[in-house]
């Protein structure tokens, strides 16, 4: 250890490394010792931490120590004198005084906690000074010599060597001082009488008492002491010890009894009476504590007593006579106040960084074992009962550690983090170890600053948002969030978009993000036909420094509206008109042009359907689908060349958009080319009238069928087909059928020139009908070939089986009855099993679609070699199977009415006849006949 004194009169002392370092680990706390003398002057340098206590970091001074007589500059932890330090003010008479308080040394996240003690060393200051300037004593000249009278007692501030050392008394001839010292230490003189007096040779005596320090240079203080000599009592009262020692507990309630004094004097009378009393020379702090009975002697306690204030009391009690001149005797007192647990511990808890009283703040960046604060607890007892264990409660992030003596510290376990615990309620709990023990509970609170240590996260990787074409600019798409837990600017989160090109062109002046919400805005109106998907990647910043980042993809879909309208391509017009030949003996079915359009848009936007809106409809037909514009009937020798349709295509959008186009028919002379298609399509029925005919007529029904089936068991048994399978009729017969009313028609039958087997059967052509109902040829498939009969058209079929007459399913009852009518009417085949030969009414007798061609006569009978080999290939199919494909036959369903049921039973495992069925013509038309020439 080196003292050193600087200019200032500065004492710094430096302890060894062992005694500075109490605790090891980084949060351990040190002391470091100072010391200086009172009354430096200020700026006056006591030391330095940083190098003293092997430190370099900052230094904060920790909020406890709110005295102004030490300054700490934090860079580099200097200690200076602030204020004047008065040594006697801040500690009284205390053996040493100490300055003490503690700094926190703070680097990144670590913290050490260091106890500085500042030693006030004392100055010779103070001169002693007597309570009073003068003081008179009375003395029987027949006083013993030796005896002894207590003097006034000097008072010095100071202390130690600058104490009163010395107290002398002027120089005379009876008197000398003996200079004593209390329990308490404080030095007093006694006067000790050494002579005899004689009252009538000197009747009072002037002396000076005199108290000196030992400072350097030495103070004194001086009291004039007056002695009268009084004519003497002969005896005085005498007490049983010169001095009495009493301990008193510091919870002895007033009035307790310390002691019963005692002192007998033998003269008589007034002479040998007694009185108490406190002697001259006892303070008023004495008096106003204890109590002397001035006629028992009896001391008592006057008011409550305390140990933590002072340990011990001395003072004198006096006796004396009642007779003339009294000699008083005394006798000294002391009274030890023993201690008792009366105090509960107190709790002083210090955060390193405060802003509200109560709470502790610390980073939630933090390391383990950081220093949190300082916990400080005193006890006024003394022993066991001023002995202090301390514990901590509330979380396991945080303990306690001792720091030194009657100071912990509070410091962190384990990492932290605010997201997940932002605030901690502690419990600190203080016990003494008296019997019974005091307990002192502080709760105390800490709250963890934020750091920037979580980004921006955002709900999903992906959102899929959707908006649709022809959107007005500026509409809203979609809103993006990203959540960020940090706290106030660190948890603040901005959106941006990332930098891309769309289409050559950049991002931004596609869509906008609004950098504080995440709303995403369109910045013009989008078209699905132009641009169907977009994506981009949205970023989020938080406020901290260095800022945190988040991103996300959004991808949006331009949702298609109906918003284009269906363009005809085909056949080209001019003005929205175009121009199409037609020849004027061209069959009904006959396909004049395809009207071929196209919509930008898609799905069920851009799903077309073609209809005639004005024109000749009852000469021309479209299909819905496919835009094919056929002839209902074969023209007439007076169709001229003013035809004309107007054909509108509307997709199926909602609202639908239509085009249209007119369609001038220009009618040439001459047949059709060879290999033009013909359509099968024929108009259909109006469900309507079904449903009407089968509400109004199911009586009606049952009737005619059974009429049909009789008629036609009639013509099987006359006319039975060869054992090939050939023509119920040759060539040129005529058939006779009979109708409804009862009358035959005639129909003539034709052949073609070559075998049906081997002829062209992609078409058919009709015969004309010379009764007055149009009677039809009807090509039969039986068996290995085909069979040419006669048929009425089917506009007598009544197209209903007659729902409610029967246990299955009919045309109005089958829930795929729209799409066979539909089939049926447009392709015109008829598949006929022995069923329908017998019923001929029922819906299932409508077989799938079969492709036809041009009418064959005796003059065309050798054109189109390729359109008849694949004739061919489908008859042979026919013929290996002899059945029409599973997925277009529909069963047809008989009626189980009484008296049919056997009719049923015999043509249900019957072989299926199939036959073709030429389209409904108007038989008031003449069509011309096989071998006629090829000229109208």
């Amino acid at each position: 250890m080196t003292d050193t004194r600087g200019a200032h009169g500065t004492m710094l002392l430096f302890t060894l490394p062992c005694a500075l370092l109490l605790l090891p680990a980084a949060t351990d706390g040190r002391t470091v010792k100072y010391q200086t003398y009172e009354e430096d002057a200020p700026a006056t340098v006591i030391g330095h931490l940083a190098k003293d206590a092997s430190a370099k970091a900052t230094f904060r001074m920790m909020k406890q120590f709110n005295s102004s007589s030490v300054r700490l500059r934090e860079s580099d932890g200097q200690l200076t004198i602030g204020e004047r330090i008065d040594r006697e003010k801040i500690c009284g008479r205390a053996v040493q005084c100490l300055v003490a308080f503690d700094v926190v040394s703070f680097s990144k996240e670590q913290f050490r906690l260091i106890h500085v003690e500042v030693e006030v060393k004392d100055i010779n200051d103070h001169s002693p000074e007597f309570p009073r300037k003068e003081s008179t004593l009375e003395m029987s000249e027949n006083t013993a010599v030796g005896t002894r009278v207590p003097l006034d007692v000097a008072v010095d501030e100071d202390v130690g060597s600058n104490y009163i050392q010395s107290y002398q008394i002027s120089v005379n001839s009876h008197f000398t001082i003996d200079v004593l010292s209390r329990a308490d230490g404080v030095k007093y003189a006694e006067l000790v009488l050494m002579k005899e007096l004689d009252r009538e040779t000197q009747a009072s005596y002037a002396l000076e008492l005199v108290a000196t320090d030992g400072g350097t240079p030495p103070r004194s203080g001086s009291t004039r002491v007056s002695v009268t000599v009084k004519d003497y009592n002969d005896n005085s009262p005498a007490f049983e010890r010169s001095s009495y020692s009493v301990e008193l507990p510091e919870d002895a309630p007033v009035g307790t009894l310390l002691l019963d004094l005692n002192a007998a004097d033998p003269d008589e009378g007034p002479n040998g009476e007694v009185v108490y009393g406190f002697g001259a020379q006892v303070p008023s702090e004495i008096r106003q504590l204890f109590k002397v009975d001035r006629r028992s002697g009896r001391v008592t306690l006057e008011s409550p007593v305390d140990y933590e204030s002072k340990k011990t009391y001395e003072f004198d009690v006096q006796a004396s006579d009642l007779g003339p001149g009294p000699s008083p005797t005394s006798c000294k007192v002391v009274v030890r106040v023993r201690d008792v647990n009366d105090n509960a511990p107190e709790i002083s808890i210090t955060p390193m960084t405060s802003i509200t009283a109560g709470i502790a703040y610390i980073t939630e960046a933090a390391a383990k074992d950081s220093f949190v604060a300082l916990v400080s607890t005193a006890d006024r007892d003394s022993g066991a009962n001023g002995r202090v264990r301390c514990a901590l409660h509330g979380h396991e992030h945080f303990r306690l550690q001792q720091a030194y003596e009657d100071s912990h510290m509070i410091v962190t376990t384990a990492p932290l983090d605010r997201e997940s615990i932002a605030e901690y309620n502690l419990t600190v709990v203080a016990e003494d170890l008296g019997s019974p023990p005091f307990r002192a509970v502080t709760h105390y609170t800490i709250r963890l600053s934020d750091e920037n240590d979580n980004a921006p996260a955002f709900g999903q990787a992906t959102y899929d948002v959707a908006l649709a074409e022809n959107n007005a600019p500026g509409s809203h798409i979609a809103t993006v969030e990203a959540r960020d837990p940090d706290w106030a600017h660190n948890g603040k989160v901005t959106y941006r978009l990332a930098d891309a090109y769309v289409m050559g062109a950049p991002l931004a002046t596609f869509v906008s993000l609004d950098p504080a919400t995440g709303a995403l805005y369109a910045l013009r109106s989008f078209n699905y036909e132009v641009l169907k998907r977009l994506e981009l990647r949205v970023h989020a910043s938080d406020g901290g420094s260095p800022p945190l980042h988040g991103s996300a993809s959004v991808r949006l879909t331009i949702v298609d509206q109906n918003d284009n309208a269906p363009a005809i391509t085909q056949p080209l017009l001019t003005n929205g008109s175009a121009e199409v030949t037609l020849p004027r003996r061209a069959p009904a079915g006959y396909v004049v042009t395809q009207v071929v359009a196209r919509d930008a848009d898609e799905g069920v936007n851009s799903e077309l359907s073609y209809k005639i809106t004005a024109g000749d409809a009852a000469v021309f037909s479209i299909d819905a689908a496919s835009g094919e514009v056929y002839l209902n009937r074969e023209l007439g020798h007076d169709a001229d060349g003013d035809l004309s349709v107007t054909v509108a295509v509307g997709d199926n959008g909602r609202p639908s958009l239509t085009s249209t186009a007119t369609i001038h028919f220009a009618v040439v002379a001459g047949a059709p080319p060879g290999g033009r298609a013909v359509s099968t399509h024929h108009a259909e029925w109006d469900l309507s009238v079904v449903i009407i005919c089968v509400l109004a007529g199911s009586c009606t029904l049952l009737l005619l069928a059974i009429i049909l089936i009789a008629t036609t068991c009639n013509r099987r048994k006359s006319k039975k087909p060869d054992a090939h399978g050939g023509s119920l009729q040759t060539a040129g017969e005529t058939c006779s059928i009979s109708t409804q009313d009862g009358a035959d028609a005639t129909c003539h039958v034709y052949e073609p020139p070559s075998k049906i087997r081997g002829a062209k059967i992609e078409g058919y052509s009709t015969l004309p009908g010379y009764g007055k109902e149009g009677v039809r040829p009807v090509t039969v498939w039986k068996g290995n070939s085909f069979t040419t009969i006669c048929a009425r058209d089917p506009q007598f079929s009544g197209k209903d089986s007659g729902k409610g007459d029967s246990d299955f399913n009919d045309s109005d009852s089958d829930t795929s009855g729209d799409g066979v009518k539909k089939d049926v009417a447009q392709n015109g085949l008829w598949a006929c099993t022995s069923e329908c030969k017998i019923l001929g009414h029922s819906d299932r007798c409508w077989s799938p679609t079969a492709v036809r061609a041009h009418a064959v006569g005796p003059t065309h009978a050798h054109s189109n070699a390729h359109h008849q080999q694949q004739q061919q290939q489908h008859l042979s199919t026919f013929s290996s199977t002899a059945s029409l494909p599973r997925e277009n036959y529909y069963q047809a369903h008989i009626p189980k009415t009484v008296g049919l049921q056997s009719v049923y039973e015999k043509v249900l495992h019957r072989e299926y006849d199939y036959m073709l069925v030429s389209p409904p013509r108007d038989v008031s038309i003449p069509v011309y006949a096989p071998g006629a020439g090829d000229d109208v």
